[in-house]
């Protein structure tokens, strides 16, 4: 077994990529033997990324009442859950937020907006000036404002944005079990106009909505094929009065698992472990750095808590390894 583990990693270094039989075969020796996986995907992230990792944090600016009826959200119209529901913040609030983050050693901050899209130019005026006042802070800004045609990721890359955010949440295989609102092409179509405007593009999903193993490394291929930056993997943190409040929760094991295998399928992209990660891993969180991770999202989520970064920090330290300041830049 631990040959074959060898062979396939060298393979994975050599052309950055396994073919979907490495893959599936990767899966079945992890399941008997999970941590010699997980140890030579590490090897593989540490080939491709070194020992630096990476953190970012979000705002969720503007929150709830959101149109489409994707089954896992707390923000959807179509649900009635405890989220909170308000207009999009001003940029003063914004900015503030992205300091304190700043300030707590996080490279990366994130605007989040609930809906499909931003329609009112009121909000993306605001939008726009608390990009700009990010680059000034001296923070790298990321967006996830939804759905976003060629023009409206032109206009953001040139205030400066730096990345956009946009989830597929699954496989396309899987997507019509999970939402009914709008087509697996539109998410395809807006991770396609952020990269043709010259912006890094951060997408993934989340793992634990009833799909497959198979069905999540189908993700991944499609990912790869996009060729976007950063894959986020977030875990399913089931909320009550959605239709997944009930979700058999996964085992930790098969969590890092499966990062590990997305470490092997895209091995020189940043693979960023999001939303759920206490709650799911619990004894087990350092250990997803060890399967391959190479960045965190810190702080707290759109409608759940985190933990504040220097848990995080001292996390990343304990293990060996350096919090990577390069997503940082000079005001």
């Amino acid at each position: 077994m631990e040959f074959e583990l060898q062979t396939i990693t060298e393979k994975t270094i050599r052309e950055k990529t396994v073919n979907l039989k490495e893959a599936l075969e990767l899966y079945d020796l992890g399941k008997s033997k999970p941590f010699l996986l997980m140890a030579y995907a590490s090897e593989v992230r540490d080939y491709f990324k070194g020992k630096n990792i990476s953190l970012c944090s979000i705002v969720n600016a503007k929150s709830g009442l959101c149109p489409e009826n994707c089954k896992f959200c707390a923000q959807s119209a179509h649900y009635v859950t405890r989220a909170e529901v308000y207009p999009l913040m001003t940029k003063e609030n914004i900015l503030e937020r992205a300091k304190e983050a700043k300030e707590s050693g996080v490279g990366m901050f994130s605007i989040v907006t609930s809906g499909t899209r931003i329609e009112g130019e009121d909000e993306w005026k605001e939008i726009e000036e608390a990009i700009v006042g990010m680059v000034a802070l001296g923070i790298k800004p990321c967006a996830s404002i939804g759905m976003l045609d060629s023009e409206r990721a032109k206009r953001l890359k040139d205030v400066g944005l730096f990345r956009y955010h946009h989830n597929l949440e699954t496989a396309r295989s899987n997507f019509d079990n999970i939402c009914s609102t709008h087509d697996y092409d539109d998410d395809i179509e807006t991770v396609k106009n952020a990269k043709n405007a010259g912006l890094s593009v951060c997408s993934g999903g989340i793992i634990g909505l009833g799909e497959t193993m198979e069905q999540r490394i189908e993700m991944a291929y499609t990912l790869k094929e996009l060729d976007v930056d950063s894959v986020p993997i977030n875990i399913l943190n089931p909320i009550d009065g959605t239709p997944m409040s009930s979700a058999e929760p996964l085992s930790p094991l098969e969590i890092l698992i499966t990062i590990a295998l997305y470490r092997f399928i895209l091995p020189d992209k940043d693979i960023k472990l999001c939303g759920g990660k206490e709650k799911n891993l619990r004894q087990l969180l350092p250990f997803a750095i060890e399967a391959g991770c190479n960045s965190l999202m810190t702080g707290n989520y759109l409608t759940t808590l985190g933990r504040n970064a220097a848990k995080d920090i001292e996390m990343i330290i304990d293990l060996g390894y350096t919090v990577d300041m390069k997503n940082q830049i000079k005001p």
